[in-house]
């Protein structure tokens, strides 16, 4: 296929489309049903992700359209909110099984919390630590991966596991081996595609679980957007009902 603006339009419609075809079909029923039961029990959905995947973590917390009780963290918590120096953060911390204890004091994580992980390869050490931790806690895990991705590639957590393997729901993003999807020649590709998924199915299960709520007669806690007026009101009166167990602005 030639690499064209076309050509990625093209892989990006229709992964989305096989994705929502899935999720009309029941494919997402099982997630979204953990997350209305958190909500629920008036619990927070805790979302994670390292490198290009903490982009799904932001489509899921602290947006317009979004549920309020959501909290992001990222692996620069230990440094914001923990005892290490800022030269502890270089892109191979997401592979260190170590960094999970120390990053999930920083989470003001409840009982009645749900984790989404998001990772493409779901074999690095913190991402699957991290699942680990939630389940050992007694938490569900949802996990957002590339089944083909993760298939081909070793796990790095000493428990020889990948995020799919671990996770209670896992939901395919569909991108291919690699991430990208056009071919440039001589080894060259681009067309990345598994933040398009991600984001695309954040915002399906975002809508899932207002959908459920709304539908059973009652008013789900959404942000509106705080550049409209009475925006920034509305959503500090729902962020008040979860203070202390979300954080925005890091």
């Amino acid at each position: 296929m030639t690499a064209t603006p076309t050509a990625l339009l093209h892989e990006a419609t229709r992964r989305l489309e096989r994705i929502a075809s899935d999720a009309e079909a029941g494919a997402l029923d099982d997630a979204v049903a953990l997350l209305v039961s958190a909500v629920d029990a008036g619990g927070v959905l805790q979302a994670f992700g390292t490198g290009h995947s903490e982009a799904f973590a932001m489509e899921i917390a602290g947006r317009a359209g979004g549920l309020i009780p959501t909290n992001r963290f990222a692996l620069r918590d230990i440094v914001l909110h923990g005892e290490r120096s800022v030269d502890v953060l270089t892109g191979a911390l997401e592979r260190e099984p170590w960094v999970v204890d120390e990053l999930l004091a920083t989470v003001p994580v409840g009982e009645h919390d749900v984790f989404l992980i998001a990772s493409n390869s779901g074999v690095n050490g913190s991402i699957v630590g991290t699942a680990l931790w939630a389940k050992e806690h007694g938490h569900p895990v949802i996990a957002v991966t590339s089944l083909e991705h993760t298939a081909r590639v070793q796990p790095k957590h000493p428990s020889e596991r990948r995020l799919s393997e671990v996770a209670d729901v896992v939901i395919d993003n569909l991108a291919p081996y690699g991430d990208t999807t056009l071919e440039l020649g001589e080894g060259v590709s681009a067309g990345a595609i598994s933040s398009m998924t991600a984001a695309f199915i954040a915002q399906l299960l975002t809508l899932g679980v207002a959908r459920t709520i709304t539908e059973r007669g009652e008013t789900p806690p959404m942000y509106i957007s705080a550049n409209i007026p009475g925006g920034d009101e509305h959503n500090s009166v729902l962020e008040e009902r979860y203070a202390g167990r979300i954080r925005r602005g890091d």
